[in-house]
């Protein structure tokens, strides 16, 4: 009996070994340290003769610089020392003006040709690679005024179909306050709002002329309401965490109102804090007739000319959480533009504003909330206040038209990356209330450098371990075994580079795991090679009653183990799941370099000729 195996299954094992070293190789080529200058907002520019000098800074500053990269709308450092980043971005940024935003990043250096063939090393969790720390805080007393306001005037516009007449509306802090002409229309305002809205409590006013109507928020109404704007903002950071394509990102509440956000390997907060943190939402309304009483109507600068100006109606037909998609284009004559898709109810509303509406100026409005510290005195001491500071702009007034439906698109932006931004934050959500930072940090390896080595080393001591039993215990045969580990260890480096998996601490312990499981069907089937040449058959005859006898053990007890595995990841979170990973991909490719690629190197050493004694 001779082991032999057919051509295409020598070529298909060459072909898998190929392509797994191929995308292991991207492993080796470590990113290197550098700084990112990029634009807070609108186009990056930045002049040769600037850059020279900021060159010619760092390296007076002893900072030795590898090479130095034009981007798309950035300008990327890198160094030859990690160590100078924190020192080259102060020089950096004491050089430029606040229009530049300098960050620390990590570049690739993978070769273009593994890069062309879509190779990319392994993402690395915040626990080996650090990453960005954001701490976030829900402004709850804006989350209560967005509310009332937003309630205010779905109930002006109640009022107005029904006709009953109304002077003004107030809002305060828990409540709207809403003033008549006299009691009757009151009364009938009260009958209409209250079925309508009942988590406010009503009570009527006097006054000295007319009649006024209070409702104030019940206290069980402004927890819901608070609550909400915790979550719909978690929910839409998740979103934007994932435009940002950040592997293994953590988002999740802290406390009453605020929000964590972990990304990791991300030193470019630029990005990060621009996307997550903005706050931007838009309005669309319709332009004031010049009839139309003032007390109905607001006045908005232009967003790209402040200096020009539009009147608009008070009520709004839709705003930013009426989007379900929105992608960035551009129009005929090359300007950018939004493309913009409404859900049923927003394409109604929309419907219903524009089409009796035609030939008037519909605008969109937009909104962005900023955090504004400010230092007051307090008790005779100067302390710091936090506020939000709310900036209102039209960036586009068109004509209607004809009647708008579920799609539409929106024109008059500044640049494609104004676009591009305006489009992701309304396709990820918009926020239920205004957010600030209260704590932002680049973090380091939070376990540090010498964990980090010996996780590493680890890894290192097992694989030498395993490689001296075997070469002890089994001689010729554990050579085949020690090149399978080797190429076991290859093919999941390559496995989780090429998935996008992101290798944490408990990862590389699922790593040292594998590669102590990796040998247990080698060892099995080893052992049975050598129980199989006691019992008196053949060398040949042994190999090939040791393989088959051995697979349905081997397959048994990896299977019971990747189900464990599967359960973890599907139940786990964080650190379980990254041990989880590594094992599942570890356990499918030691069980193809166990039975099939020893197998393959046995039957090219053994299998074409007679032989009379096994190295066993």
């Amino acid at each position: 009996m001779l082991n032999r195996y057919p051509m295409w299954k020598y070529l298909l094992i060459l072909l898998v070994l190929v392509v797994g070293l191929i995308y292991a190789l991207p492993n080796l080529f470590p990113a290197d340290p550098a700084v990112q200058i990029s634009s807070d907002r609108g186009e990056f520019t930045l002049s040769e003769q600037r850059l020279d000098r900021l060159e010619t800074t760092l390296d007076e500053a002893g900072i030795n610089i590898q090479s130095t990269e034009r981007q798309p709308n950035s300008v990327l450092i890198r160094l030859a020392n990690a160590d100078d980043q924190a020192r080259a971005r102060d020089l950096i940024s004491e050089s430029l003006s606040d229009d530049y935003v300098t960050a620390l990043n990590l570049a690739e250096s993978t070769p273009s040709w593994l890069e062309s063939l879509a190779a990319s090393p392994m993402t690395l969790g915040l626990d080996l690679r650090g990453g960005v720390h954001f701490l976030l805080e829900v402004d709850m007393d804006a989350a209560l005024t967005q509310q009332l306001e937003s309630d205010a005037s779905a109930m002006r516009n109640m009022l107005r179909e029904e006709r009953i007449r109304y002077r003004n509306t107030e809002i305060g802090e828990r409540s709207i306050s809403l003033q008549f002409m006299n009691a009757e229309d009151r009364s009938e305002a009260r009958q209409l709002i209250a079925p309508q809205y009942p988590d406010f409590q009503y009570s009527n006013v006097d006054l000295s002329q007319g009649a006024g109507l209070k409702m104030t928020l019940t206290d069980t109404a402004v927890e819901e309401i608070q609550d909400y704007a915790v979550n719909q903002n978690l929910t839409t950071l998740r979103n934007r965490v994932n435009e940002l394509g950040v592997s293994e990102p953590l988002v999740q509440r802290q406390g009453p109102n605020r929000i964590v956000v972990q990304l990791p390997g991300v030193q470019d907060t630029a990005e990060a804090k621009r996307i997550i943190g903005a706050t931007a939402n838009l309005e669309f309304r319709l332009e004031a007739r010049p009839d139309t009483p003032e007390s109905r109507t607001e006045s908005f600068p232009f967003r790209n000319n402040p200096a020009r100006q539009a009147t608009l109606m008070e009520n709004v037909i839709i705003t930013g959480d009426r989007v379900s998609n929105a992608n960035q284009g551009f129009d005929q004559n090359g300007r950018p533009q939004v493309n913009i898709d409404l859900n049923g109810t927003g394409g109604t509303l929309m419907n219903r504003a524009t089409r009796t509406n035609i030939g008037r100026n519909m605008a969109v409005l937009f909104i962005e909330h900023n955090s504004v510290e400010r230092t007051v005195m307090k008790n005779g001491e100067e302390t710091t206040v936090r506020t939000q500071d709310t900036e209102r702009g039209i960036i586009s007034l068109a004509t209607i038209q004809s009647a708008l439906g579920n799609s539409f698109r929106i024109t008059g932006l500044e640049s494609p990356t104004e676009a591009a931004d305006l489009a992701l934050l309304l396709r990820s959500g918009s926020l239920a209330a205004p957010m600030y930072f209260a704590q932002e940090r680049t973090i380091g390896p939070s376990l540090g450098a010498e964990n980090i080595e010996r996780g590493i080393m680890s890894v290192q001591v097992g694989l030498l371990l395993v490689v001296l039993f075997m070469l002890v215990r089994y001689r010729v045969f554990g050579v085949f075994a020690n090149i399978a580990l080797a190429l076991n260890l290859i093919l999941l480096v390559a496995a989780m580079s090429m998935l996008g998996a992101t290798l944490t601490l408990p990862g590389i312990a699922g790593i040292v795991l594998t590669l102590g499981m990796a040998v247990d069907a080698n060892v099995l089937i080893f052992e049975r090679i050598r129980e199989e040449l006691r019992n008196g058959l053949s060398a040949q005859q042994a190999i090939h009653a040791g393989y088959e006898r051995a697979f349905s053990s081997i397959v048994d007890a990896n299977i019971t183990t990747l189900l464990v595995a599967l359960i973890l990841f599907s139940i786990g979170t964080g650190p379980v799941k990254g041990f989880a990973v590594t094992l599942s991909l570890g356990i499918l490719t030691s069980l193809f370099t166990a039975l099939m690629v020893t197998r393959a190197m046995v039957n090219l050493r053994y299998g074409s000729r007679p032989v009379n004694k096994l190295w066993i």
